[in-house]
This record gives structure tokens, C-alpha cells and sequence, in this order.
């Protein structure tokens, strides 16, 4: 239940700016999407050593990248069009780019 309204809240949260932004992304990331991103994706700023996903350190997604396999899933990684908002497919986007090196 808190999980649920900590996401609630995100969702109707105003406009961030650009430093919470990437707050929010990160701590979507590691645990606030279902399932976590952490699970299966490594990424140093995050603390996070998944194996399943490819290590995003390595990968260095653009943010349109990311949002689009978020939107629509790729290979084994579900979409999360259903469970995420925009703005929190957008942090975690911006996020993943942002420390990736992109």
C-alpha cells in the first residue's frame, strides 16, 4: 500500500526541476517501477548489478532510448505504459541517460 501511494504521489507531483528530476528517475529505477529496473539492469550511479538486462554503463542509452523500451518492452523486459506515468517514464529516461555518459 505505501509502495502504491509513494507512486500516486509521484505521478501528481508538479513539474521538477531538472536535479529532482533525476532524483525521481533514480529512485524509480531502483525501486519505484514493478518490476524494479534494478533487477535486471546494472548501473553504477544506481548501486544496482542486474544480469539479466544489458549494463547500461556499457550501453549508454539516449533518453529516447530508454523511453521507448520502456513505453514498448523490448526482448524478455515487460512495457510499463500501463504501470508508469509519462513524466515518470521521462525521469527514468533522462535519469539512465544523464549517468550512463550519454
Amino acid at each position: 500500500m505505501r509502495h502504491t501511494l509513494w507512486l500516486l504521489a509521484l505521478a501528481a507531483a508538479p513539474v521538477l526541476a531538472a536535479g529532482d528530476d533525476l532524483a525521481v528517475g533514480k529512485a524509480l529505477f531502483v525501486n519505484g517501477a514493478v518490476p524494479a529496473c534494478a533487477v535486471c539492469h546494472t548501473l553504477k550511479d544506481a548501486g544496482t548489478t542486474g544480469e539479466v538486462g544489458p549494463v547500461l554503463d556499457e550501453l549508454k542509452p539516449s533518453a529516447d532510448r530508454v523511453a521507448a523500451a520502456l513505453r514498448n518492452g523490448v526482448g524478455l523486459m515487460p512495457s510499463y505504459k500501463d504501470s508508469l506515468t509519462d513524466a515518470q517514464i521521462r525521469a527514468i529516461a533522462r535519469y539512465v541517460a544523464s549517468v550512463s555518459g550519454r
